[in-house]
């Protein structure tokens, strides 16, 4: 059971573990899934809980900025040099290429640490 002030969040099962503090980022999603980031503020349209822009990329088998991979996906635009001038700025926004700045602790869990089900008979 997670401490009483723990923000639990599920991460795809082949997502990359969170990189250490100041290292590239993985697309590890763990920042974007405990809370969205201003830029996520202003697609999600909410302040808490995973950022709605977050995509799973099964061909590189970890999480992208929607803003950033896929701004027509996310905000619904389809003119060309709006959507590359939103990737280019959302880039910018979420400070890509500077290293994780999330501050967040992560502990996996597995089976053996959840509740058992009851049995039916």
């Amino acid at each position: 059971m997670p401490p009483p002030n723990a923000t639990v969040v599920w991460l795809h099962p082949e997502a990359p573990p969170q990189p250490a503090e100041g290292a590239p980022c993985n697309g590890c999603g763990l920042c974007c899934l405990a809370e969205p980031c201003p830029l996520g503020m202003l697609v999600s349209r909410r302040r808490t809980g995973a950022c709605a822009a977050l995509r799973w990329s099964e061909a590189e088998r970890r999480y992208r900025c929607g803003m950033v991979a896929d701004p027509g996906g996310v905000t619904g635009l389809r003119h060309p040099w709006a959507l590359r001038a939103l990737s280019a700025l959302a880039r910018r926004w979420i400070a890509s290429g500077t290293g994780c700045d999330a501050r967040l602790q992560a502990q996996q869990t597995g089976p053996e640490s959840e509740p058992e089900s009851p049995s039916r008979g």
